[in-house]
């Protein structure tokens, strides 16, 4: 820590977890540190310690971890970094390793071969559960199956699939052979589903007859043809029976579970430590889907770290989290796999018949380890029930909260109605990483409100406009040196300018990532929302994460968003969007409880020009506020130009929204004509 900031007064948060010292010695990143300072003659005793060697010897460190996990490859012994630059660093130049190997052969011996990998959850709380043994053995057949189709290293696999094993194992299948793999959601429109798939050329899909969602069966057959009409690269569908199981596909598919039938032996195509893994694709709300390409060395490596050090989890644990296989998030249950722990799918409503549905999984399943969306967390403490009480939570030891700030309010309540010693974590990263930059570890506390600070081998800081470092002001979050994670490149980028427009451009050699953040004196981090989307009042910069804290201790207020649009005169324009609770009034005295809490939680600056109530707020497929386009609309941009609602969640949604941009434009840009 410089010198300057120490010498700072600072007002610390109150700590709302601390580990005791007999669990910070029991963490595998304890002893990772252990390991390190034996074979390297470093003295590691503390995070702060072990993160400022992983980031100062960067190399080093990534070798360590590969040491450590005895990760399985061929020359891995090398340089882990042997050319060190961004974007496009080289990584392990001579390694060979394959991602599905590294979860088996290290998960799958022993006495825990008969032990569950996956345990599936159905809406009516029906479970079935998968060995590592049986897991191995259907990913084997089902990547023979893709052999015998005639897929190669680099065809890709692409897949219309909900949170079921059968993604899983396609993904794992086609990650044997070093075929590229690329997920859709099937409640993604089938238009929505070809602009992401259709770049790929995919030779092999996989797709469902349906799924079941809130209490109703939803039949996917007819959008599926329509994916399948729009991809002439396609040789052969194979089709997964969620809705009639058994029941034979239609002429010219080919039947999941039959080719689950037919055993064959694992077979792994050790390929490149950069070859493509998978394909994650980008919101698409403003533009085509950008393919990020993600590769088997980095995102092996980024998981023995991220999930295993940062987040001390492997064999024993249970990792629930019910994301949608659109939303990277999703992706996070083969990184747990990657360390050895299990995990629970489940494609059923997050909120099915009660708000706490998914604290009831965790109770049903003695899940250990809780990723969510702080939407969700927030929601379910404005519901007004306590799951600490419904539910046996005890095997319950570490939440995710990620997607979005988390409010106090709603750190509290997790302590006060979940959990009281549960390991609340609020984390950022990116599906451009398919990770985290900035999030918990098991050895320092949490302080209410705070990210506790950057992970391991990641060199972030918040910078000024002029590139310079700040500390304790708002900022943009950038990385100064590279990840093994970040994206190999972008699907179709031929010369990389968009890859290099998206995280370069701003400053050269160095990764701008998008989102605005404090680094406090103390090392821990406040994340206030995206930069693009940022209030700008007077040349102040203002985070929207700020106004939505302020809002979260209103009842009445179920949602919320606020933009801030530059006008054609040189005006701006700052309205607040709120969805109200059953029953609630938007009148005087709620409008000024609501400037009040903003003014007295944040600043006078980022009480808005107008508060007006809105039916619903659009959100994408991952959960997430569209604040940009919306921003967009009202500061003139046709639609079309302003958002894509194919990438919309609840395109409906915007409707209204755009009704509103244009009243606003007819009325002179003057307020909104009701």
């Amino acid at each position: 820590m410089p010198p300057e900031v120490q010498a700072q007064a600072v007002t610390v948060p109150p700590v709302m977890w601390a580990p005791s010292p007999e669990q910070r010695e029991s963490t595998r990143l304890w002893d990772f540190m252990e390991h390190v300072s034996r074979d390297r003659g470093i003295g590691l005793s503390t995070y702060r310690e072990v993160w400022q060697w992983s980031v100062d010897e960067l190399g080093d460190f990534w070798a360590a971890v590969t040491e450590y996990f005895h990760v399985i490859g061929d020359g891995l012994d090398g340089p882990a970094l042997a050319e060190e630059r961004m974007p496009r660093a080289r990584w392990y130049p001579d390694g060979r390793l394959n991602l599905a190997e590294n979860i088996f052969r290290r998960s799958n011996r022993g006495k825990q071969r008969r032990t569950t990998a996956v345990l599936t959850v159905e809406e009516d709380d029906s479970s079935r559960s998968l060995s590592w043994q049986e897991f191995e053995r259907q990913v084997a057949s089902m990547a023979a199956a893709l052999r015998r189709l005639g897929v190669k290293p680099g065809d890709r696999v692409g897949a219309v699939l909900p949170n079921i094993p059968e993604a899983l194992i396609g993904l794992l299948a086609a990650a044997s052979i070093g075929a590229v793999w690329s997920i859709n959601s099937p409640d993604l429109s089938a238009e929505a589903g070809l602009d992401r798939l259709r770049q790929l050329e995919p030779t092999v899909l996989i797709g469902v007859d349906g799924y079941r969602f809130n209490g109703k069966e939803i039949s996917r057959l007819a959008q599926l043809a329509e994916v399948e009409a729009g991809l002439p690269s396609l040789r052969q569908t194979i089709l997964v029976r969620c809705l009639n199981p058994g029941q034979e596909p239609e002429a010219g598919r080919l039947s999941f579970d039959e080719l689950l039938a037919e055993d064959a032996e694992p077979d792994y195509e050790r390929v490149p430590f950069d070859h493509p893994l998978w394909v994650l694709f980008s919101s698409g709300t403003t533009g085509a889907p950008k393919g990020i390409v993600h590769s088997h060395g980095g995102m092996t490596l980024e998981a023995l770290k991220g999930i295993g050090l940062n987040q001390d989890a492997g064999p024993g644990d249970l990792y629930y989290v019910a994301a949608n296989t659109s939303w990277m998030v999703w992706n996070t249950l083969v990184s747990y796999l990657v360390t050895g722990a299990s995990v629970v799918t489940y494609s059923g409503s997050p909120t099915l018949a009660r708000k706490d549905r998914q604290f009831q999984i965790l109770a049903n399943t003695g899940a250990t380890v809780f990723a969510t969306g702080a939407a969700y967390l927030s929601l379910v403490e404005k519901s007004g029930l306590e799951p600490g009480r419904e539910w046996n939570l005890t095997k319950l030891r570490f939440i995710m909260s990620t997607g979005s700030p988390l409010p106090d309010s709603t750190w509290r309540w997790v302590h006060s109605h979940v959990k009281g010693d549960v390991h609340l974590g609020s984390d950022s990263g990116g599906t451009d990483i398919c990770s985290g930059f900035i999030g918990s570890n098991p050895l320092e506390p949490v302080h209410l409100g705070e990210l506790q600070g950057p992970l391991l081998g990641v060199a972030v800081e918040s910078w000024s406009e002029a590139g310079e470092r700040l500390i304790g002001g708002i900022g943009e979050m950038v990385i100064t040196r590279p990840m093994p994670s970040m994206p190999v490149f972008f699907w179709g980028d031929q010369d990389g300018s968009r890859y290099f427009n998206s995280y370069f451009a701003k400053f050269p050699g160095v990764w701008t990532h998008g989102d605005w953040i404090t680094e406090t004196p103390q090392g821990s981090f406040i994340v206030h929302g995206r930069s693009d989307a940022t209030l700008n009042r007077g040349g102040v910069r203002l985070g929207t994460a700020d106004i939505y804290a302020a809002l979260a201790d209103i009842p009445e207020i179920t949602d919320s968003l606020v933009v801030g649009a530059e006008q054609p005169d040189g005006g701006y324009y700052m309205p607040l969007f709120v969805v109200l609770a059953p029953g609630a009034v938007l009148d005087e005295v709620l409008q000024d409880r609501i400037r009040s809490a903003i003014r007295t939680r944040s600043s006078a600056r980022h009480v808005p020009d107008e508060i007006i109530q809105a039916p619903a707020i659009p959100v994408t497929h991952s959960m997430k506020r569209v604040e940009v386009p919306i921003k967009k609309l009202f500061s003139g941009l046709a639609p079309r130009d302003a958002v894509s609602v194919k990438a919309l969640a609840n395109p409906e949604a915007m409707d209204w929204f755009v009704t509103q941009a244009n009243n606003f434009r007819e009325a002179g840009n003057s307020g909104i004509i009701e």
